[in-house]
Protein backbone atom coordinates (compact mmCIF):
# COMPACT_ATOMS: atom_id res chain seq x y z
CA UNK A 1 0.00 0.00 0.00
CA UNK A 2 2.29 2.70 0.86
CA UNK A 3 4.90 1.90 -2.43
CA UNK A 4 1.44 2.29 -4.54
CA UNK A 5 1.24 5.74 -2.47
CA UNK A 6 4.45 6.68 -3.35
CA UNK A 7 4.55 5.57 -6.84
CA UNK A 8 0.74 7.62 -7.25
CA UNK A 9 2.70 10.57 -5.90
CA UNK A 10 6.05 10.26 -8.02
CA UNK A 11 4.48 9.39 -11.21
CA UNK A 12 0.93 10.69 -11.57
CA UNK A 13 -0.30 14.01 -8.72
CA UNK A 14 3.33 15.86 -8.54
CA UNK A 15 3.54 19.44 -9.43
CA UNK A 16 0.22 20.64 -8.84
CA UNK A 17 -2.38 21.51 -6.11
CA UNK A 18 -4.44 18.21 -4.62
CA UNK A 19 -7.38 18.90 -2.76
CA UNK A 20 -9.19 15.86 -0.75
CA UNK A 21 -12.57 15.35 -1.55
CA UNK A 22 -14.26 12.51 0.41
CA UNK A 23 -18.00 11.80 -0.01
CA UNK A 24 -20.11 9.55 2.21
CA UNK A 25 -23.03 7.97 1.35
CA UNK A 26 -26.37 6.94 3.56
CA UNK A 27 -26.47 3.25 5.04
CA UNK A 28 -28.31 1.75 2.47
CA UNK A 29 -27.10 2.98 -0.77
CA UNK A 30 -23.14 1.57 0.84
CA UNK A 31 -25.79 -1.67 0.93
CA UNK A 32 -27.04 -1.26 -2.66
CA UNK A 33 -23.36 -0.40 -4.66
CA UNK A 34 -22.45 -3.67 -2.32
CA UNK A 35 -24.79 -5.87 -3.98
CA UNK A 36 -24.80 -4.23 -6.89
CA UNK A 37 -20.99 -3.51 -8.16
CA UNK A 38 -22.17 -2.72 -11.64
CA UNK A 39 -23.57 0.55 -10.74
CA UNK A 40 -20.87 1.53 -8.46
CA UNK A 41 -18.92 2.81 -11.52
CA UNK A 42 -22.05 4.52 -12.84
CA UNK A 43 -22.60 6.60 -9.69
CA UNK A 44 -18.87 7.52 -9.41
CA UNK A 45 -19.09 9.14 -13.21
CA UNK A 46 -21.82 10.92 -11.46
CA UNK A 47 -20.20 11.96 -8.68
CA UNK A 48 -17.49 13.30 -10.70
CA UNK A 49 -18.99 15.38 -13.40
CA UNK A 50 -21.12 17.21 -10.72
CA UNK A 51 -17.42 18.23 -8.79
CA UNK A 52 -15.73 18.31 -11.87
CA UNK A 53 -18.01 20.69 -13.50
CA UNK A 54 -17.66 23.23 -10.05
CA UNK A 55 -14.18 23.17 -10.58
CA UNK A 56 -13.92 24.44 -14.11
CA UNK A 57 -16.60 26.83 -13.82
CA UNK A 58 -15.13 28.03 -10.83
CA UNK A 59 -11.95 28.50 -13.16
CA UNK A 60 -13.80 30.61 -15.76
CA UNK A 61 -14.06 28.13 -17.99
CA UNK A 62 -16.90 25.99 -19.45
CA UNK A 63 -16.25 21.77 -19.54
CA UNK A 64 -15.40 22.13 -23.55
CA UNK A 65 -12.68 24.76 -22.75
CA UNK A 66 -11.56 22.60 -20.12
CA UNK A 67 -10.85 19.78 -17.82
CA UNK A 68 -9.95 18.85 -14.62
CA UNK A 69 -8.55 15.26 -13.09
CA UNK A 70 -8.64 13.02 -10.31
CA UNK A 71 -7.69 9.93 -8.40
CA UNK A 72 -10.38 8.33 -6.93
CA UNK A 73 -9.48 5.22 -4.11
CA UNK A 74 -12.75 3.47 -3.09
CA UNK A 75 -12.65 2.72 0.64
CA UNK A 76 -15.03 -0.30 1.73
CA UNK A 77 -14.36 -0.32 5.18
CA UNK A 78 -14.96 2.03 7.82
CA UNK A 79 -13.19 2.57 11.38
CA UNK A 80 -15.16 -0.32 13.23
CA UNK A 81 -14.43 -3.01 10.34
CA UNK A 82 -17.93 -2.33 9.26
CA UNK A 83 -19.03 -2.27 5.51
CA UNK A 84 -18.74 1.25 4.57
CA UNK A 85 -18.30 1.94 0.83
CA UNK A 86 -16.93 5.84 0.35
CA UNK A 87 -15.06 7.56 -1.67
CA UNK A 88 -11.69 9.41 -1.14
CA UNK A 89 -11.31 11.32 -4.40
CA UNK A 90 -8.09 13.75 -5.18
CA UNK A 91 -8.93 16.73 -7.22
CA UNK A 92 -6.52 19.14 -8.82
CA UNK A 93 -6.78 22.10 -7.23
CA UNK A 94 -7.72 24.29 -11.20
CA UNK A 95 -8.82 23.42 -14.07
CA UNK A 96 -6.66 22.30 -17.49
CA UNK A 97 -6.42 24.31 -20.98
CA UNK A 98 -4.53 23.76 -24.04
CA UNK A 99 -4.20 26.17 -26.66
CA UNK A 100 -2.01 26.03 -29.95
CA UNK A 101 -0.46 29.72 -29.23
CA UNK A 102 0.16 29.30 -24.91
CA UNK A 103 0.41 25.10 -24.81
CA UNK A 104 -1.14 23.83 -21.67
CA UNK A 105 -2.41 26.22 -19.07
CA UNK A 106 -3.53 25.49 -15.58
CA UNK A 107 -5.64 27.54 -13.86
CA UNK A 108 -5.66 27.19 -10.14
CA UNK A 109 -9.04 28.40 -7.85
CA UNK A 110 -10.03 29.22 -4.35
CA UNK A 111 -11.04 26.88 -1.84
CA UNK A 112 -14.71 25.43 -1.72
CA UNK A 113 -16.81 27.74 0.75
CA UNK A 114 -19.64 26.12 3.00
CA UNK A 115 -22.27 27.00 0.71
CA UNK A 116 -20.48 25.89 -2.28
CA UNK A 117 -20.13 22.83 -0.25
CA UNK A 118 -23.98 22.45 0.66
CA UNK A 119 -25.08 23.37 -3.34
CA UNK A 120 -22.91 20.68 -4.26
CA UNK A 121 -23.78 18.04 -2.22
CA UNK A 122 -27.00 18.68 -2.61
CA UNK A 123 -26.61 18.07 -6.44
CA UNK A 124 -24.88 15.23 -5.97
CA UNK A 125 -28.04 13.68 -4.00
CA UNK A 126 -30.32 14.55 -5.95
CA UNK A 127 -28.28 12.91 -9.57
CA UNK A 128 -27.31 9.80 -7.79
CA UNK A 129 -31.07 9.26 -6.36
CA UNK A 130 -32.69 10.42 -10.34
CA UNK A 131 -29.94 7.62 -11.99
CA UNK A 132 -31.06 4.92 -9.05
CA UNK A 133 -34.65 5.63 -9.67
CA UNK A 134 -33.98 5.79 -13.73
CA UNK A 135 -32.62 1.93 -13.36
CA UNK A 136 -35.00 0.54 -10.85
CA UNK A 137 -33.13 1.01 -7.98
CA UNK A 138 -35.06 3.02 -6.15
CA UNK A 139 -38.70 3.73 -5.54
CA UNK A 140 -40.17 7.08 -4.75
CA UNK A 141 -43.65 8.01 -3.91
CA UNK A 142 -45.22 11.30 -1.87
CA UNK A 143 -43.23 10.78 1.48
CA UNK A 144 -40.63 8.29 1.34
CA UNK A 145 -38.03 6.14 -1.17
CA UNK A 146 -37.87 2.56 -1.62
CA UNK A 147 -34.55 0.19 -2.27
CA UNK A 148 -35.89 -2.70 -4.42
CA UNK A 149 -32.29 -3.99 -3.81
CA UNK A 150 -32.04 -7.72 -5.90
CA UNK A 151 -31.73 -10.52 -3.63
CA UNK A 152 -30.56 -14.27 -4.67
CA UNK A 153 -31.19 -16.55 -1.94
CA UNK A 154 -28.28 -18.26 -2.95
CA UNK A 155 -25.87 -15.47 -1.95
CA UNK A 156 -24.43 -16.08 1.52
CA UNK A 157 -23.04 -12.20 1.90
CA UNK A 158 -26.13 -11.02 1.63
CA UNK A 159 -26.37 -11.42 5.73
CA UNK A 160 -23.25 -10.66 6.04
CA UNK A 161 -23.49 -7.55 4.40
CA UNK A 162 -26.54 -6.36 5.93
CA UNK A 163 -25.67 -6.89 9.38
CA UNK A 164 -21.77 -5.50 8.86
CA UNK A 165 -23.26 -1.85 7.00
CA UNK A 166 -25.37 -1.26 9.70
CA UNK A 167 -23.32 -2.24 12.79
CA UNK A 168 -24.80 -5.50 13.70
CA UNK A 169 -23.56 -9.65 14.64
CA UNK A 170 -23.84 -11.55 11.44
CA UNK A 171 -23.79 -14.92 13.31
CA UNK A 172 -24.56 -16.96 16.72
CA UNK A 173 -27.17 -16.61 19.61
CA UNK A 174 -27.11 -13.05 19.41
CA UNK A 175 -27.54 -11.94 15.85
CA UNK A 176 -28.75 -9.29 15.09
CA UNK A 177 -27.81 -7.11 17.98
CA UNK A 178 -25.70 -4.55 17.83
CA UNK A 179 -21.85 -4.71 18.21
CA UNK A 180 -20.83 -4.78 21.88
CA UNK A 181 -18.29 -1.70 22.22
CA UNK A 182 -16.90 -0.09 25.33
CA UNK A 183 -16.89 3.42 25.82
CA UNK A 184 -13.64 4.93 28.09
CA UNK A 185 -14.11 8.24 26.99
CA UNK A 186 -16.62 11.21 27.78
CA UNK A 187 -18.35 12.31 24.91
CA UNK A 188 -17.53 15.08 22.71
CA UNK A 189 -18.82 17.99 22.03
CA UNK A 190 -16.71 19.53 19.31
CA UNK A 191 -18.28 21.07 16.38
CA UNK A 192 -18.12 20.05 12.76
CA UNK A 193 -15.28 20.08 10.97
CA UNK A 194 -14.43 23.19 8.36
CA UNK A 195 -15.97 22.56 4.56
CA UNK A 196 -18.11 20.04 5.54
CA UNK A 197 -21.68 20.12 4.68
CA UNK A 198 -24.38 16.73 5.34
CA UNK A 199 -27.61 16.53 3.97
CA UNK A 200 -30.19 13.06 3.77
CA UNK A 201 -27.32 10.87 5.07
CA UNK A 202 -24.54 11.87 2.64
CA UNK A 203 -21.68 14.15 3.64
CA UNK A 204 -18.65 16.08 1.53
CA UNK A 205 -15.78 17.03 3.21
CA UNK A 206 -13.09 18.72 1.72
CA UNK A 207 -10.61 20.29 4.18
CA UNK A 208 -7.67 18.19 3.33
CA UNK A 209 -4.91 20.42 0.92
CA UNK A 210 -1.77 19.79 -0.29
CA UNK A 211 -0.17 22.32 -2.35
CA UNK A 212 2.22 21.80 -5.20
CA UNK A 213 5.53 22.08 -3.25
CA UNK A 214 4.14 19.73 -0.61
CA UNK A 215 5.11 16.80 -1.79
CA UNK A 216 5.48 14.70 1.63
CA UNK A 217 2.32 15.92 3.16
CA UNK A 218 0.45 14.59 -0.69
CA UNK A 219 2.55 11.41 -0.30
CA UNK A 220 1.04 10.60 3.44
CA UNK A 221 -2.53 11.57 2.18
CA UNK A 222 -1.99 8.76 -0.31
CA UNK A 223 -0.76 6.46 2.10
CA UNK A 224 -3.69 7.27 4.56
CA UNK A 225 -6.10 6.90 2.04
CA UNK A 226 -4.57 3.75 0.25
CA UNK A 227 -4.27 1.57 3.94
CA UNK A 228 -5.58 -1.34 4.36
CA UNK A 229 -8.83 -2.51 6.38
CA UNK A 230 -7.31 -3.45 9.65
CA UNK A 231 -4.39 -2.38 11.47
CA UNK A 232 -2.94 -5.72 13.08
CA UNK A 233 -1.44 -2.95 15.99
CA UNK A 234 -5.15 -2.28 17.23
CA UNK A 235 -5.97 -6.03 17.08
CA UNK A 236 -6.27 -8.31 20.22
CA UNK A 237 -7.60 -10.85 21.96
CA UNK A 238 -9.14 -11.10 25.11
CA UNK A 239 -8.74 -13.15 28.06
CA UNK A 240 -12.48 -14.63 27.43
CA UNK A 241 -11.83 -15.24 23.57
CA UNK A 242 -12.85 -12.33 22.03
CA UNK A 243 -11.46 -10.21 18.97
CA UNK A 244 -11.06 -6.80 20.43
CA UNK A 245 -10.03 -3.93 18.04
CA UNK A 246 -9.28 -0.41 18.51
CA UNK A 247 -10.10 2.44 16.96
CA UNK A 248 -7.79 4.66 15.42
CA UNK A 249 -9.75 7.73 16.46
CA UNK A 250 -12.56 7.59 19.57
CA UNK A 251 -16.37 7.87 18.37
CA UNK A 252 -18.19 11.45 19.92
CA UNK A 253 -19.95 8.97 22.37
CA UNK A 254 -16.37 8.10 23.98
CA UNK A 255 -16.21 4.71 22.79
CA UNK A 256 -12.54 3.41 21.96
CA UNK A 257 -12.93 -0.40 21.14
CA UNK A 258 -15.79 -3.04 19.79
CA UNK A 259 -15.37 -6.92 20.28
CA UNK A 260 -16.46 -9.64 18.58
CA UNK A 261 -16.39 -13.15 18.29
CA UNK A 262 -13.86 -14.87 16.11
CA UNK A 263 -16.87 -16.24 14.10
CA UNK A 264 -18.46 -13.10 13.37
CA UNK A 265 -15.12 -11.45 13.15
CA UNK A 266 -14.63 -13.55 10.02
CA UNK A 267 -17.93 -12.88 8.91
CA UNK A 268 -16.99 -8.69 9.31
CA UNK A 269 -13.69 -9.86 7.23
CA UNK A 270 -15.63 -11.58 4.43
CA UNK A 271 -18.10 -8.43 3.57
CA UNK A 272 -15.56 -6.06 3.09
CA UNK A 273 -14.01 -8.21 0.22
CA UNK A 274 -14.22 -6.37 -3.07
CA UNK A 275 -16.10 -8.51 -6.29
CA UNK A 276 -13.75 -9.84 -8.56
CA UNK A 277 -12.36 -7.65 -11.04
CA UNK A 278 -13.53 -4.64 -8.98
CA UNK A 279 -10.47 -2.24 -9.49
CA UNK A 280 -10.35 0.12 -6.12
CA UNK A 281 -8.42 3.35 -7.79
CA UNK A 282 -10.22 5.01 -10.70
CA UNK A 283 -8.13 7.52 -12.51
CA UNK A 284 -10.71 10.70 -14.29
CA UNK A 285 -10.33 13.73 -16.80
CA UNK A 286 -6.93 14.35 -17.60
CA UNK A 287 -5.48 11.54 -15.15
CA UNK A 288 -7.62 8.87 -17.32
CA UNK A 289 -5.63 6.52 -19.30
CA UNK A 290 -7.16 7.49 -23.00
CA UNK A 291 -6.37 11.17 -22.10
CA UNK A 292 -4.82 13.31 -24.39
CA UNK A 293 -3.51 15.49 -21.73
CA UNK A 294 -2.48 12.64 -19.65
CA UNK A 295 1.51 12.89 -20.57
CA UNK A 296 1.59 16.72 -20.47
CA UNK A 297 0.19 16.97 -16.96
CA UNK A 298 1.73 14.13 -14.99
CA UNK A 299 5.19 14.07 -13.36
CA UNK A 300 6.22 10.37 -15.32
CA UNK A 301 4.80 11.89 -18.71
CA UNK A 302 2.81 8.50 -18.99
CA UNK A 303 0.12 8.41 -21.70
CA UNK A 304 -0.50 8.81 -25.57
CA UNK A 305 2.22 11.07 -27.50
CA UNK A 306 4.63 11.03 -24.76
CA UNK A 307 7.82 13.62 -25.20
CA UNK A 308 9.46 10.55 -23.35
CA UNK A 309 8.85 8.07 -26.48
CA UNK A 310 11.95 6.87 -28.18
CA UNK A 311 11.47 7.71 -31.79
CA UNK A 312 10.07 11.25 -31.33
CA UNK A 313 10.23 11.84 -35.33
CA UNK A 314 7.12 9.27 -35.74
CA UNK A 315 4.57 10.07 -32.69
CA UNK A 316 2.82 6.71 -31.95
CA UNK A 317 -0.37 6.74 -30.04
CA UNK A 318 1.67 3.44 -28.15
CA UNK A 319 1.33 4.70 -24.09
CA UNK A 320 4.58 5.53 -22.77
CA UNK A 321 5.50 3.60 -19.50
CA UNK A 322 8.05 4.83 -17.12
CA UNK A 323 10.07 2.62 -15.64
CA UNK A 324 9.28 0.82 -12.08
CA UNK A 325 11.50 2.04 -8.66
CA UNK A 326 13.61 -1.01 -8.09
CA UNK A 327 13.36 -2.97 -4.86
CA UNK A 328 16.09 -1.60 -3.40
CA UNK A 329 14.43 2.35 -4.11
CA UNK A 330 11.22 0.57 -2.63
CA UNK A 331 12.60 -0.58 0.91
CA UNK A 332 14.45 3.10 0.83
CA UNK A 333 10.96 4.83 -0.06
CA UNK A 334 8.55 2.35 1.80
CA UNK A 335 10.31 1.64 4.79
CA UNK A 336 13.40 3.72 5.08
CA UNK A 337 15.70 0.89 4.56
CA UNK A 338 19.02 1.99 2.26
CA UNK A 339 20.59 -0.86 2.31
CA UNK A 340 23.51 0.53 -0.09
CA UNK A 341 24.68 2.56 3.28
CA UNK A 342 27.50 0.48 4.67
CA UNK A 343 27.05 0.10 8.55
CA UNK A 344 30.53 0.89 9.62
CA UNK A 345 31.12 3.99 8.11
CA UNK A 346 27.54 5.46 7.38
CA UNK A 347 28.88 5.57 3.53
CA UNK A 348 26.78 4.97 0.39
CA UNK A 349 29.59 2.81 -1.07
CA UNK A 350 27.87 -0.89 -0.61
CA UNK A 351 26.90 -2.11 -3.80
CA UNK A 352 24.63 -5.12 -4.78
CA UNK A 353 26.38 -7.72 -6.33
CA UNK A 354 24.24 -10.45 -6.51
CA UNK A 355 21.48 -12.06 -4.81
CA UNK A 356 21.23 -15.21 -3.34
CA UNK A 357 18.08 -17.85 -3.83
CA UNK A 358 20.02 -21.01 -3.32
CA UNK A 359 19.17 -22.21 0.21
CA UNK A 360 22.26 -24.17 0.80
CA UNK A 361 24.54 -21.09 0.29
CA UNK A 362 22.26 -19.24 2.37
CA UNK A 363 22.18 -21.30 5.39
CA UNK A 364 25.98 -20.92 5.47
CA UNK A 365 26.11 -17.81 5.81
CA UNK A 366 23.56 -17.29 8.28
CA UNK A 367 25.31 -20.05 10.07
CA UNK A 368 28.79 -18.08 9.64
CA UNK A 369 27.18 -14.87 10.79
CA UNK A 370 25.44 -16.94 13.97
CA UNK A 371 29.07 -18.00 14.91
CA UNK A 372 30.70 -14.30 14.71
CA UNK A 373 27.84 -13.08 16.73
CA UNK A 374 26.56 -10.78 14.20
CA UNK A 375 23.30 -8.97 14.24
CA UNK A 376 21.71 -10.66 11.47
CA UNK A 377 21.23 -14.09 12.57
CA UNK A 378 19.30 -16.74 11.19
CA UNK A 379 15.71 -16.88 12.98
CA UNK A 380 15.47 -19.83 14.99
CA UNK A 381 11.47 -19.81 15.67
CA UNK A 382 11.50 -20.46 12.02
CA UNK A 383 11.30 -24.95 11.22
CA UNK A 384 14.83 -25.46 8.76
CA UNK A 385 14.73 -24.96 5.46
CA UNK A 386 13.44 -27.62 2.97
CA UNK A 387 16.22 -28.79 0.73
CA UNK A 388 14.02 -31.16 -1.36
CA UNK A 389 9.97 -31.75 -2.19
CA UNK A 390 9.51 -34.38 -4.04
CA UNK A 391 6.54 -34.26 -6.37
CA UNK A 392 4.12 -37.16 -7.76
CA UNK A 393 2.73 -36.24 -11.46
CA UNK A 394 0.31 -38.58 -12.82
CA UNK A 395 -0.82 -38.73 -16.29
CA UNK A 396 -3.17 -41.01 -17.51
CA UNK A 397 -1.59 -44.27 -17.37
CA UNK A 398 2.02 -43.67 -16.48
CA UNK A 399 3.52 -42.16 -12.90
CA UNK A 400 6.32 -39.82 -12.55
CA UNK A 401 8.28 -38.71 -9.33
CA UNK A 402 10.87 -35.83 -9.57
CA UNK A 403 12.33 -33.94 -6.57
CA UNK A 404 12.62 -30.43 -6.73
CA UNK A 405 15.79 -28.33 -5.69
CA UNK A 406 14.18 -25.31 -4.27
CA UNK A 407 17.27 -23.48 -5.05
CA UNK A 408 17.87 -24.48 -8.39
Amino acid sequence: MAESAALLVDDVLRGYPIRQWVLSLPIPLRLLLARCPSELSKVMGVIYRAISTHIVSRAGFTNKQAKTGAVTLIQRFGSALNLNIHFHMLFLEGSVSENPWSGTTFTRIKAPTHDDMVELLHTISQRIARYLQKVGLVQRDMENSYLTLPVDDEDSLLQLQGASVSYRIAMGPQQGQKVFTLQTLPASTDGEYGQLANTSGFSLHAGVFANADEPEKLERLCRYISRPAISEQRLSMTEHGKVRYELKTPYRDGTTHIFFDPLDFIGKLAALIPPPRQNLTRFYGVFAPNSNLRSKVTASQRGKNSPKLVDKQHPSDKPYHARGMSWAQRLKRVFNIDITECEKCQKHNVTIIACITKLTIIHKILSYLDKQGSPITANNSRAPPVEALEQTVIFDDFTIQRDFDFGA
